[in-house]
C-alpha cells in the first residue's frame, strides 16, 4: 500500500521501440487536496479508482490504494471529476528488473513526456535508460493531479 516511485523527464522518443506494452489512459480527479487525491482512470478497457495520500518529504513515497471498478462505473465517475481530464498514452519498458512507465500527454499537456519507475525501497538502485533526463521526483507541478489543474501549456 506504499507506493515508492521516482519521476523523470524524457529527452527523446527512442523508448517507443523498446516498449512491450502501450495503453491509452483517460483520468480525472474527484479530489486534488494536498493531503489526498482521488483519481478515476480508464486504462484501455479497464476502470480503476485510486486514492493516494500525501507524499513524504522527498516526494518518493506515499500511501496508495487502488481498486479495479467496472468500466461503466468509471465512465460515470469521470463525468463527476473536476475540470482538467488527463489524456495520455502509457508505454511500458523493461530495463533490468524494473518496468519504466513512460507517459506521452495530449491536449493541454501536449509536449510533456514523463517516465516513472516504481521501487521497493527509496534507496534501491536501478538502470537509467539513455532517454531519461532530469529527475522531477517531488516536484508537485509534475503530479498528474496538478497537471489537471495547471496544465503544461500554461507554464
Amino acid at each position: 500500500m506504499i507506493e515508492i516511485e521516482r519521476k523523470f523527464l524524457v529527452t527523446s522518443t527512442g523508448f517507443i521501440k523498446e516498449a512491450k506494452k502501450e495503453t491509452r489512459i483517460t483520468q480525472g480527479y474527484l479530489c486534488t487536496d494536498p493531503e489526498r487525491t482521488v483519481r478515476v482512470r480508464i486504462k484501455g478497457e479497464t476502470g480503476v479508482l485510486t486514492i493516494k495520500g500525501k507524499s513524504n518529504k522527498s516526494g518518493t513515497s506515499r500511501i496508495e490504494v487502488e481498486e479495479q471498478i467496472p468500466l461503466e462505473k468509471a465512465k460515470t465517475l469521470l463525468d463527476l471529476c473536476l475540470p482538467g481530464i488527463i489524456d495520455k498514452t502509457r508505454y511500458e519498458i523493461t530495463q533490468g528488473k524494473h518496468i519504466w512507465e513512460v507517459d506521452i500527454f495530449y491536449g493541454d499537456n501536449q509536449n510533456l513526456i514523463i517516465a516513472e519507475i516504481e521501487l521497493t525501497s527509496e534507496n534501491e538502485s536501478f538502470i537509467k535508460p539513455k532517454w531519461v533526463g532530469k529527475e522531477v521526483t517531488g516536484q508537485k507541478e509534475y503530479y498528474n493531479s496538478q497537471l489537471s489543474l495547471h496544465p503544461f501549456k500554461e507554464w
